[in-house]
């Protein structure tokens, strides 16, 4: 390696270090960091992402939203509202719609129906950028709509973000089911924590069943199933906030959701307790 070649790659390693302290400084006040996530497209992730931060919300929990969807981003469509994230001095304050702070590369489009082209090196800059220029402030839960696939932008949302935990989407599809088991496994090469699997879209049409069975094949806890609704036809609000119905599919998920992330919290610990008494002694 010549000289130049050496200084070229100091020059990308301190590039990459200060942007990974960039990144930590911007998201160091969130206590809690959800994934929402299937290796398939158009199985409605982004409708449970959506609901899920504005569910937790309703219930007095500081949330953000960050659509990670980089190059079709949809969270805000679904989100309703017409809030709209600000920019000053290079950062960016989320838009605040329904009490939840969102971030998506949908509000810097000029026109929706634009097609975002990238290549993953592209797309892995732009989902650092959106990490590390956001002002979250303090949160209790940063959900985050991941990208589809099992390749680029999911594996950089990954790797970037520390997550706590993934929830797993499906529908009653046996090909569905099929990406979320390639999903998974993804998620456990990365050593990240499954929280469990939603059957999204349940109902006459589609019938149900793939999302128990994953769960029960996988040994991974099943959340719950959302119902395939007219009510989801309403696009001004969350369809968690028009139907109670709705909402008590959210309680079920997330009364099996939130003591597995006590749980996790307590074992995170535990290490931390266990040194400081061996420090004492």
């Amino acid at each position: 390696m010549s000289e130049d070649q050496k200084q070229a790659r100091l020059a990308q390693i301190k590039r990459q270090w200060e942007q990974r302290r960039a990144i930590t400084r911007s998201l160091g006040r969130i206590k809690t960091k959800l994934g929402v996530y299937s290796a398939k497209g158009g199985v409605g992730k982004t409708t449970v992402a959506v609901n899920l931060a504005v569910y937790l919300a309703k219930h007095g929990h500081s949330v953000g939203l960050l659509d990670a969807d980089i190059d079709t981003p949809n969270a805000p469509q679904v989100m309703g509202g017409d809030a709209r994230p600000a920019m000053n001095e290079g950062r960016i304050t989320p838009a605040d719609t329904f009490g939840v702070k969102v971030v998506s590369m949908s509000y810097f489009q000029q026109n929706a129906d634009e097609a975002i082209i990238m290549r993953g090196p592209m797309i892995h800059n732009s989902i650092n950028q959106f990490l590390q220029m956001t002002d979250w402030g303090d949160l209790d839960y940063l959900v985050v709509d991941m990208p589809p696939g099992t390749s680029d932008s999911p594996l950089t949302v990954m790797q970037v973000l520390t997550m706590d935990g993934f929830i797993v989407v499906t529908t009653p599809q046996s090909l569905a089911a099929l990406d979320a088991k390639r999903s998974i496994n993804m998620i456990r090469k990365l050593n990240v924590e499954v929280l469990g699997i939603v059957e999204n879209f349940t109902g006459d049409i589609f019938g149900t069943g793939a999302g128990p069975g994953l769960a029960e094949e996988l040994d991974l806890p099943f959340l719950g199933s959302l119902a395939l609704r007219a009510d989801y036809r309403d696009n001004s609000r969350p369809t968690v906030l028009a139907s109670a119905d709705v909402e008590a599919e959210y309680d079920a998920i997330w009364a099996v959701v939130e003591p597995r992330l006590a749980e996790l919290e307590a074992a995170a610990e535990e290490p931390a307790a266990e040194g400081s008494a061996g420090a004492a002694t």
